[in-house]
C-alpha cells in the first residue's frame, strides 16, 4: 500500500506537532481523569458524564493516530515545481468560462485551511486532480459531483506567502 505525501508550511507542521504533544499529554490525562471520576460516581449505566468522557477518550485517541500518520508522512514546503505550474502549496486562479467568474485557492492539505483565509483544496479533489501539473493559460475539465463536465482556466499561479 502506497500512502501519499501530506505537503505541509513549516508553521502548519510545527502546529500538528503541538497538537500531538496536547493530545498525548495533558489532554489524555484529563480524560481519564474525568473517566475515573465519574467511575467513582457508580453505576455506570445511567452515569452520563462517563459516557461522555469515554467518547471524547475516543475522539482523542482517534486523532491521535491521524497526527502521528500525517506527521511521518508529512514534506514540509513544496515540491519542485516551475513557478507557473499548479502544485502543492501554489496559490491559484482559476477561471470559469461558462460563469466568466474567477476563483483564488491555495492547493494544499486540509490540516492547512484551519489556519489560512484562504479557501483550500486538495490535490486529490476532483478539482486539484485536474490543474496539478499544469500550467498558466492552460485549461483543464473535471468532472461535477452531477456528473456533468466543468471546463476551468488556469490565470494565475504563485507561491503561497502565508
Amino acid at each position: 500500500m502506497t500512502t501519499e505525501v501530506t505537503w505541509l508550511t513549516q508553521e502548519g507542521y510545527d502546529r500538528l506537532v503541538d497538537e500531538l504533544a496536547d493530545r498525548e499529554g495533558p489532554r489524555r490525562q484529563e480524560i481519564v481523569t474525568r473517566i475515573s471520576l465519574a467511575r467513582d460516581e457508580g453505576d455506570l449505566k445511567e452515569n452520563g458524564g462517563y459516557h461522555a468522557a469515554k467518547e471524547e477518550q475516543g475522539k482523542n485517541e482517534a486523532r491521535i493516530r491521524v497526527l502521528k500518520h500525517l506527521l511521518e508522512h508529512a514534506q514540509i514546503g513544496a515540491p519542485d515545481a516551475a513557478h507557473d505550474e499548479v502544485s502543492h502549496g501554489k496559490v491559484v486562479t482559476v477561471r470559469f468560462p461558462s460563469f466568466d467568474e474567477e476563483e483564488v485557492f491555495l492547493l494544499g492539505s486540509r490540516e492547512e485551511a484551519v489556519h489560512t483565509s484562504i479557501e483550500v483544496y486538495s490535490p486529490t479533489s476532483p478539482l486539484g486532480a485536474a490543474l496539478m501539473g499544469k500550467r498558466v493559460g492552460e485549461t483543464a475539465s473535471y468532472a461535477l459531483a452531477n456528473g456533468n463536465e466543468m471546463l476551468v482556466e488556469i490565470v494565475k499561479v504563485e507561491a503561497y506567502a502565508h
